[in-house]
């Protein structure tokens, strides 16, 4: 494809600016993937601002960067530039195609929640437990409180900015892979080498450090007993320690958190593994954090976690185990390294599940009997809700206001009232309705396509299936729970629905 001709020259300044704007680009997303977790899950809405007004910040890094290449026809080394072979895929299913897709929907569902909340029906006015009610269009997307659209809009304003410039951002190249490839500076399958690009690695391994550390502070909060989030925080909400873990108030959040995110670290090991051999030993550390962090789902006592857990180790081990003997037949891998890989797997799935069953089953185990109540009750709720979606078919109740409008569906005032449904499934398509819900799952079916199309950084066949299994596993919990209603869960699907978005068979 021929540049476009740049609209005004390009100076020296401009190529300053843009290495600046990479530089804080990569600072801030650092920043973000650390504080998000460890601001008590970013649950409280000055955990929530600060992650806004970093997603603002990322959203203007991009435009700055979007503009010095478009209009001053700037072109830095990246990863998605076109191949020198000239071949493509058919327009019909091409790589520029999907992320334009991609843009357009995450573009439509964002407009969604604005039109939303500038179209209210109503306004709950929580000190007079009244609606206020106002004048919309029917015919066009509306909600049945705008306080809590407008905050859901601006909380996913944010995370759409955060997205872009993580994506835009993991597509370029640093200095070291700015350089001509040499004899000395090899670039290809063999030797010692990187099979993914710098801030692709870097990232993961801050992500998959970050949780390991994450896990052990949740390990020892449990293990001391107070029920003090982070040691110090007693919260309004499940005070007792039981009931928490980490700095997450619900266990079951901090579940997800840990299932969205192990199996990442165990396929980036698996890369780095096979990359690396033993002739450096550092990335055993991801397999050490991977292995603490699929622990804590048990450990936590969470019920749907710990069955999440155990499906994604039986069929992420099932997939590396499989994949070794019948895709990968590694010329540069001898017999004896590719049985010592095998053997370490096996060691992580045992050494998961004894460090779960030695601190989390003698609490869980009690948890497990009493299931089928559980399910039970959230059953009940669910039925009360679904005249909420049969109202309101096509736009729902307008995002976010789950909470707000299902106090006029209880059947008397001693019904359940919660906050979530406790089913992201349901909720979704109460609150955006079938249009919404839709713009929603083909943006993530966008996303999970892009592998298959060709062009941009190549996505190693099993790194991709367990950050496939890790999203699987997210919206699994999400049947009976409420992973996202959680702005840091979000905020990580999110940034793996990134790293998946540059990913392809054929780079």
């Amino acid at each position: 494809m021929t540049a476009r001709p740049p609209r005004r020259p390009l100076r020296a300044a401009d190529v300053q600016l843009y290495r600046i704007a990479e530089d804080l680009t990569g600072w801030l997303i650092y920043l973000m993937a650390v504080f998000s977790p460890w601001a008590f899950g970013t649950t409280q809405p000055w955990s929530i601002w600060t992650m806004n007004a970093a997603g603002y910040a990322l959203g203007i890094l991009l435009a700055v960067k979007l503009t010095i290449r478009w209009l001053k026809g700037y072109r830095p080394p990246r990863w998605d530039e076109s191949p020198p072979d000239g071949r493509r895929q058919p327009a019909w299913f091409s790589a520029t195609l999907l992320t334009r897709m991609l843009a357009v929907l995450s573009g439509a569902i964002l407009l969604y929640c604005l039109i939303s909340a500038l179209n209210a029906y109503a306004t709950y006015r929580r000190s007079e437990l009244s609606f206020e009610y106002h004048t919309c269009i029917p015919w066009l997307p509306h909600t049945f409180d705008s306080t809590l659209t407008w905050n859901f809009f601006w909380a996913h304003l944010g995370l759409a900015g955060s997205f872009w410039a993580v994506r835009d951002w993991l597509l370029g190249k640093t200095d070291a892979e700015e350089r001509p490839t040499t004899p000395d500076n090899r670039t290809g399958p063999t030797g010692d080498t990187e099979l993914l690009p710098a801030r692709l690695r870097q990232l993961l391994w801050l992500l998959v450090i970050n949780g390991g550390l994450l896990g052990l502070e949740g390990i020892a909060q449990r293990l001391e007993g107070a029920g003090n989030l982070l040691f110090f925080v007693k919260p309004r909400v499940n005070p007792d320690a039981i009931s928490q873990f980490g700095p997450y108030a619900y266990r079951a959040n901090a579940a997800q958190y840990f299932n969205l995110l192990w199996p990442v670290g165990l396929g980036f090991w698996w890369i780095l593994h096979r990359a690396r051999g033993f002739h450096r030993h550092q990335h055993h550390l991801v397999l050490a954090s991977s292995v603490i962090m699929a622990a804590c789902p048990i450990i936590s006592t969470s019920r749907g976690g710990a069955f999440i857990t155990v499906g994604i180790l039986f069929l992420g081990t099932l997939f590396l185990v499989a994949s070794h003997f019948l895709f990968a037949k590694h010329k540069s891998e001898t017999r004896r390294a590719g049985r010592t890989k095998l053997i370490l797997i096996g060691l992580f799935c045992l050494t998961v599940l004894a460090l779960g069953y030695a601190l989390g089953w003698k609490a869980l185990k009690p948890r497990l009997a009493a299931l089928d109540e559980g399910f039970a009750g959230r059953e009940e709720t669910y039925a009360v809700a679904q005249p909420m979606a049969a109202d309101y078919p096509v736009f729902g109740t307008g995002p976010g206001t789950f909470e707000t409008v299902f106090q006029l569906y209880r059947i008397s005032t001693d019904t359940y009232w919660p906050a979530q449904l406790h089913n992201d499934w349901l909720e979704t398509r109460i609150t955006f309705g079938w249009a919404g819900s839709g713009l929603i799952a083909l943006a993530l079916g966008a996303v999970l396509l892009r592998w298959f199309a060709r062009g941009g950084v190549h996505g190693p066949r099993r790194l991709v299936m367990l950050l496939w299994l890790a999203l699987g596993g997210c919206l699994a919990h999400a049947r009976y729970d409420f992973p996202f209603q959680i702005h840091s869960i979000v905020f990580l699907f999110l940034l793996l629905c990134a790293v998946l978005s540059n990913f392809s068979r054929r780079p």
